[in-house]
């Protein structure tokens, strides 16, 4: 897949943020800080039990590709929060559609909720675990409509090189969420 920019242009009628600026007093100065207002998102860790392998998705980030990258990021399967569906509900379709497998309510574990982008949005992430056997794959995954998401499997034995390869783009959330498991499973 070959990447074009074909123009960056100022955007603030976006449906997904608001740029806004916040005016504030910190020890008697006066501040102003700019910020984004975007949608809380959910993310989950997956643990494939047959491949012992994580699950992450491939996708390529116009903003990292614009910060010197080839664009592409290795991820947690992930949504944004802005259909009126509960944390779950929305883990459970992002599962489904980004990578394949359709995992039940019941075996989706929410482990904790945490800030991200502090210093622009302050959006909270949750981050949920679920294991996934391939008795539970109904598609080949890949995102819906333009997405073009391709699932990627990290074996366990190459976790933790993964996590220290700067060449493969990922989130500290995401790093994290695999050092979770170690600390899970003690592989």
């Amino acid at each position: 897949m070959g990447i074009k920019i074909l123009k960056i242009e100022e955007n603030v009628l976006s449906p997904y943020v608001k740029p806004f600026s916040v005016f504030y007093e910190e020890d008697g100065r006066e501040k102003r800080w700019d910020c984004i207002k975007t949608h809380d998102s959910v993310a989950c860790i997956l643990y494939h039990v047959e491949k012992k392998a994580f699950i992450l998705v491939k996708q390529f980030r116009p903003a990292v590709y614009m910060n010197d990258s080839d664009g592409f990021t290795y991820e947690m399967c992930a949504g944004i929060l802005d259909k009126n569906k509960s944390e779950e509900d929305t883990m459970q379709e992002e599962i489904l559609e980004e990578c394949g497998y359709d995992v039940p309510l019941s075996s989706l574990e929410r482990l904790f909720t945490f800030y991200t982008g502090v210093g622009f949005s302050g959006s909270k992430q949750t981050l949920f675990f679920a294991e996934i056997h391939e008795s539970m794959k109904k598609n080949r995954g890949g995102g819906i409509h333009d997405e073009q998401i391709e699932v990627f499997y990290l074996p366990v034995s190459k976790a933790k090189e993964f996590m220290y390869d700067e060449s493969k783009p990922k989130t500290a959330g995401t790093m994290f969420a695999i050092v979770w498991l170690f600390e899970r499973y003690k592989f």
